[in-house]
């Protein structure tokens, strides 16, 4: 059972995650995993608890986008679809791969992208917001690398898909933050799913960090067109490069304890 006086940490990071999500395209794994790793919970259930608190998250987000027509819909739905197939394939594996491998994995993922993600030149006139033509299947492709990450480690996906998409890609930083917000709730909903099926996760926990990061993920989702691609591209490389030392110490006290 949570102590009482956890509660009060829990409300003012789901905040933090909530608004992060929002802006980043992110579901807010990136916060929720460490913090939940912090409260003692073992990586296994950590990881999938992360995944019910990233559901609502990312929902609140794409709603915003929705909402404002700026998501390319027919880009957005192949990448949804992709990244929910391949969440529940990889779901099932995550409980046979020990604890101290599933850290060490994000931190590689971590490296990787703080590296990948840059500042490109945004469009100014219609087609920041139009469909990505002829690289839906490639983006499809990037969908399924985060199902991967939300079936196996626990993350929605978004640190993995902005990075990819604005980087090798080469798509604007702010569409691809929406697009990611798609990824990240279909494939957080199949792991979810998944780990309900198996009894792994805490529900409730991951319910009370999602409820209160929904609030601020719309709230920042609304706002994201305000916001610098040079700030969004420096925020996600800062995050990257700190879970990446955060999850290699703990990678690491797993293996030699």
């Amino acid at each position: 059972m949570l102590p009482w006086w956890d509660i009060p940490l829990l409300i003012g990071l789901g905040l933090l995650a909530g608004g992060l999500a929002g802006l980043l395209g992110i579901g807010g794994g990136l916060i929720f995993a460490p913090l939940l790793l912090w409260l003692d919970l073992p990586p296994h259930q950590a990881l999938a608890t992360s995944s019910f608190a990233i559901v609502p998250t990312a929902l609140a987000g794409l709603v915003s986008h929705l909402r404002s027509g700026s998501l390319p819909v027919r880009t957005g739905l192949a990448i949804g679809l992709s990244a929910f197939g391949s969440a529940l394939l990889f779901g099932g594996l995550a409980g046979v791969v020990s604890g101290w491998l599933l850290l060490a994995m994000q931190t590689l993922i971590y490296v990787v992208l703080a590296f990948a993600v840059r500042v490109r030149e945004e469009e100014a006139t219609p087609g920041e917001d139009e469909e990505t033509g002829g690289q839906v299947g490639l983006l499809a492709g990037v969908g399924c690398i985060a199902g991967w990450t939300a079936g196996m480690l626990g993350l929605g996906g978004g640190l993995v898909m902005v990075p990819l998409m604005n980087g090798p890609l080469g798509v604007p930083i702010h569409r691809a933050v929406r697009l990611s917000t798609v990824a990240v709730f279909c494939s957080a909903s199949a792991a979810s799913l998944q780990f309900l099926h198996e009894g792994r996760g805490v529900p409730w926990m991951g319910l009370v960090l999602g409820g209160v990061a929904a609030l601020a993920a719309q709230w920042s989702a609304r706002r994201l067109d305000r916001f610098d691609a040079v700030v969004l591209v420096r925020l996600l490389r800062g995050l990257a490069i700190v879970l990446a030392v955060d999850s290699c110490r703990r990678a690491l006290h797993l293996l030699w304890v």
